[in-house]
Formats: structure tokens, sequence, C-alpha cells
């Protein structure tokens, strides 16, 4: 059956929007670049070049020398990597309890930790500090790797479960039936059948920790020397004399995003499949 001309242009309307969407939404990106390769004197220079000319490539350069750059990119990359570690390692083990085991109250218990979702982690900021001075922790990674790694996040959880319901029982049934323990199960057989949800929570977590700014902030915000990116960064905007240095802000802001940008565009394919098995099974 022939396609008439309404769906063709409804197709190319829907193709407009998304276009003039995309474009709108890579402006930030694109003037952030743009003003990232520009020297001092073309940054008042009215109305705004969008190209410089010419293009002041070492300001990525000086980036590194006005700030600690790789010192904070090792302390950011500590918190990173427990974030995704416990995503990835220790929340998809509670996800398979909770998909695979039967114990009694198991709905009634994941329920609550569902319900941990609805509060805003800014209420429970004074009564965590509160805990983690007692325990010494404050202006040390404690804080921010720890609980992680323990599988705190409630919602990597719901997501990781979500996609173990869908994983066929036959399976893990043969694989009990042989003798293997629900740790060998978990790490045999449901680990590597999850790949497109673990790469889900894994940029998820990569994501979050790498742009987190609060939590270090507040647990570590008074050691100079365990300053993540985001805190270098903020401490660098906010210094005295400082405010003709807009060019090296964006220069060390384009660096924070080509991360994360590249982390989603190698993990597309298993991001989006995660996403959508993880919200239609279960």
């Amino acid at each position: 059956m022939s396609k008439t001309p309404a769906f063709h242009l409804g197709q190319i309307l829907t193709y407009f929007i998304l276009i003039a969407g995309s474009i709108t939404a890579l402006i930030p990106l694109g003037w952030s670049i743009s003003t990232s390769l520009k020297t001092i004197d073309q940054l008042a220079v009215w109305p705004p070049q969008w190209i410089p000319n010419p293009v002041a490539w070492n300001n990525y350069i000086d980036v590194f020398q006005q700030i600690p750059v790789l010192q904070y990119f090792g302390n950011t990359m500590v918190i990173v990597t427990a974030w995704v570690v416990g995503g990835v390692v220790t929340c998809s083990f509670v996800a398979y309890g909770f998909a695979r085991t039967q114990f009694k109250g198991r709905d009634t218990l994941f329920l609550i930790l569902l319900s941990t979702l609805m509060m805003p982690y800014v209420v429970r900021l004074i009564p965590l500090f509160m805990i983690y001075k007692e325990l010494g922790w404050i202006n040390t990674f404690l804080p921010v790797t720890v609980p992680q790694l323990l599988g705190r996040n409630a919602f990597y959880i719901f997501l990781l479960r979500q996609f173990f319901i869908g994983l066929p029982h036959e399976l893990t049934d043969a694989a009990r039936i042989d003798g293997c323990s629900h740790f060998g199960i978990w790490w045999r057989i449901v680990l590597p059948l999850s790949k497109p949800a673990l790469a889900t929570v894994a940029v998820f977590a990569f994501q979050a920790a790498w742009d987190d700014f609060l939590a270090p902030l507040v647990y570590m915000g008074g050691n100079p020397d365990l300053r993540t990116l985001a805190l270098g960064l903020f401490a660098f905007r906010a210094a005295p004399g400082q405010v003709a240095m807009t060019h090296l802000l964006m220069a060390m802001s384009v660096m924070m995003i080509i991360p994360i940008l590249l982390i989603f565009a190698f993990g597309q394919r298993y991001f989006i499949q995660g996403v959508t098995m993880s919200g239609l099974k279960g």
C-alpha cells in the first residue's frame, strides 16, 4: 500500500522538529567550545564570534598550569570507580536476590527500598553528615565511596531487578539442579546475560559520580587535596582575580564534558537496549 502525501508531510515535520530541537540543545555546548578557544580580548567582542580568529588552542594547556587538573581527575576517578563497581556488582547482587530468590517479606522489603527513592537526598544530608562525623569520615573519600560500594542505590537495584525477572528461568533452574549456588548462578549466568542492563547502570553511575558536586562539597570540602573536577572548577571560578578567566573555565568545562559524550557514544547501543528491556520486562 502506497503512503499518502499526508504521511510524508508528517514525517518531514517530525524530522524538522527533531533537528530543530537537537540544534537548540547543542547551542550551549557549541558556545562553550567556542569560548574555550578564544583569547581574553575576544571575549568582549560584540557581536559575539562563534568561530574564534585566531584559535587559542593554548587555553587547554594554560588550564593545567593554573590548577592541578590531574590531581582533581584522580580524586574524581576514585569516586567514579566506587560508584560504577557498586552499581554494577553490588547492586546487581541485591537485585538478583529480589528477582530470583524466595524469602519471607521479600516484596515488602522491596517496597521499602523503593520508598527511599521518594526521599530527596538533601533531606538525608544532615543526618548522614552527623553519622559520618561520628565515624571520623569527614574530609576523606569514605562518605562518597563506602556507601556506594555497599549497594545503596535503590534505582539501580530496581532497574536491574526488572531486567533479571525477564531472563529465562530454565537456565537458572538447570544450574540449580546441577548444584550451582546462588552466587554461582549470579556470576556465571545472570551477569553475562545482562550486559545491556549493566552497561546502562555503569553509564548512569559514571555520569552521576563524575558530575556530583554536593556530596564532595559537604563531606570533603574542608580538604583542598581531595577536590574533584566539579569542586575544582567551582573553586577556580570563585577564586579572587579570576573574573577574566572565562575562556579557561570553558576549556575545563569542555574537558569535563568530553568523557561523558564518549561513553554515551560508544555505549549508546547497550544503553538504549538496557533501558528499553528493563522497562518492558517484569
